[in-house]
């Protein structure tokens, strides 16, 4: 388990604030909804220390069997505990030290009665015993579920992805996010002549008599639930050992067959991926169970240690620059993306669904870190300000805590475009750069809730920046700068800002470059001229009266 505040957590989702956000949310949440996305009594009192998922897959049916073995250590002497698995699998039996438990189920929790004794400080493990058809993702990775396809040549093509909606899909677990299991094996039973790659090193393969084999991989690292990944097809394999800050790091690549010549040059960003996000954020946070990147049948995900690809071999997001700019098709928006994830979302990861901008916002300014690092700082400022016709500003970024609701899709970039306002505001890039490293050492292999987060950029930057993440994290409104000028007077303010919102701001006036420090109260000054020019790097609107 990683360490985290649970208490925090707790204190957070019963919050008037939180209450009120519930409320004010359309959604109307329901009892699995809190099943699913609390910390309920069943899920507290014990502590997840390691998994291994034993599956076999069978393509010709949809179907999935096998078991979980899940240990844990004791916290509080209770019996009674939470593990989910959702509709269309169905648990068949618990057993712990060999004897049969009851399960009463509840939707997609099941609550299972335990008969041995539960010592506070005990570590104790069950075996989950599961086999169905699990949901087929319609539109992986978004909806979730596994991917039943074939490659160009017939053969089976198959994989998983289930962020947001859980791991439990798929698999039996405590599928939460505040508590990660500290390590785990990943056993899956395929098809002859077809392998599997799942997350961590491949320790083990077996042979079965009717040409089957079992593939074992084993992760040494904490690992979060939908993070977990099975990617089943006729791969072949290349590598490399990157000289990393921790020393050589081995980076595998798992590919169809055919696909092997046009891996071999697209996959060349993966290196340099990881140079660039070395650079910026600190040592790669897995160099224990390696870096992947797998071929799958959809678009691609930040499965840890084993990160999945299907951007078609090209650069952009399927040959598309989001930006706008021309500076997107200058990587492969799916290596470098989702790879940026390795540090947020899979080093660091949020406590609650509701804090997912920790993970998307950050990543989706890693490419612009990325940019930074190839380019230069004008090129990767063209891009994250491109991004901003993406913005909706429809609802908060942050979500309804503890029932598995996360926030906007700003998320994404306007997250990456507050993050690229607040490096203006520290106003030195080494500075910046050394604040992200310290964010990867700080919170290493960590769940964390946003006020942590809050928290360290302040203290970090010396900048209380309260209302600046009260405005772009819970609020739907762009600050806007109003201004005019009356004679050879400058007159300014903020308007649509949340209480407290004194953002200082670069802009040019007279031909000089300056900072100016608007309230919501208007300020005067003298000018020569009217020509003025507000630096486009802070994400604001303005408007001249």
């Amino acid at each position: 388990m990683k360490k985290n505040n649970i208490l925090i957590l707790i204190l957070l989702c019963l919050s008037t604030s939180a209450f009120s956000q519930m409320l004010s949310d359309k959604k109307i949440f329901t009892h699995q909804d809190t099943l699913r996305g609390s910390i309920t009594p069943e899920r507290a009192w014990w502590d997840l220390t390691y998994y291994h998922l034993n599956i076999e897959v069978k393509p010709e049916n949809k179907y999935i069997s096998g078991k979980n073995t899940i240990q844990y250590t004791v916290l509080e002497p209770k019996n009674v505990l939470q593990i989910d698995l959702q509709d269309s699998l169905k648990i068949t039996k618990v057993t712990q030290d060999g004897k049969i438990l009851q399960v009463i189920d509840d939707g997609n929790a099941h609550f299972i009665t335990l008969t041995k004794t539960q010592r506070k400080g005990a570590v104790n493990a069950i075996d989950v015993y599961y086999e169905g058809n699990p949901k087929v993702a319609i539109k992986a990775p978004w909806d979730g579920g596994f991917s039943w396809k074939k490659d160009d040549k017939g053969n089976d093509f198959i994989a998983t992805s289930c962020q947001g909606l859980g791991a439990s899909v798929w698999w039996p677990c405590k599928d939460h996010m505040y508590d990660e299991v500290d390590s785990m094996d990943i056993s899956v039973t395929t098809p002859k002549n077809l392998m599997d790659v799942s997350n961590g090193r491949l320790t083990d393969t077996k042979t079965l008599s009717d040409g089957r084999k079992t593939y074992t991989w084993s992760v040494k690292n904490p690992i979060n639930n939908y993070g977990v990944n099975v990617n089943i097809g006729d791969y072949v394999h290349f590598s490399e050992v990157y000289p990393g800050e921790k020393g050589p790091l081995d980076m595998n690549y798992y590919v169809l067959r055919d696909n092997l010549k046009k891996a071999k040059k697209q996959f060349k960003d993966a290196p340099k991926m990881m140079k660039a996000f070395e650079h910026w954020f600190g040592p790669y946070p897995f160099y224990e169970d390696g870096y992947k990147l797998v071929e799958v049948p959809y678009l691609g995900m930040e499965h840890q240690s084993s990160v999945t690809y299907g951007n078609k071999f090209e650069n952009g997001y399927l040959g598309r620059d989001l930006s706008g700019t021309g500076w997107g098709l200058k990587f492969d928006f799916i290596i470098v993306h989702e790879s940026g994830h390795e540090w947020f979302a899979n080093n660091i990861t949020d406590i609650d669904i509701a804090d997912m901008w920790i993970h998307e916002s950050f990543t989706a300014y890693s490419e612009n870190l990325f940019l930074d690092y190839y380019y230069g700082k004008e090129a990767a400022a063209e891009y994250v300000i491109g991004t901003r016709k993406s913005i909706l500003n429809n609802k908060p970024i942050i979500g309804v805590y503890g029932v598995n609701s996360e926030g906007s899709g700003d998320m994404y970039y306007k997250g990456a475009n507050m993050l690229h306002t607040l490096r203006q505001l520290i106003q030195d890039d080494e500075k910046w750069r050394q604040i992200l490293r310290g964010m990867n050492k700080t919170f290493y292999h960590q769940t964390v809730n946003t006020k942590q987060i809050e928290d360290y950029l302040s203290e970090s930057t010396g900048i209380d920046l309260t209302a600046f993440f009260n405005q772009y994290l819970r609020d739907i409104r762009v600050p806007t700068l109003e201004y005019k000028f009356e004679k050879d007077k400058f007159k300014y303010h903020w308007t649509n800002i949340v209480s407290g919102f004194e953002m200082p701001i670069q802009i040019t006036l007279d031909g000089k470059e300056q900072w100016i420090h608007p309230t919501t109260a208007w300020k005067t000054q003298t000018v020569a001229s009217k020509a003025l020019e507000i630096d486009p790097d802070f994400y604001v609107e303005y408007k001249k009266l």
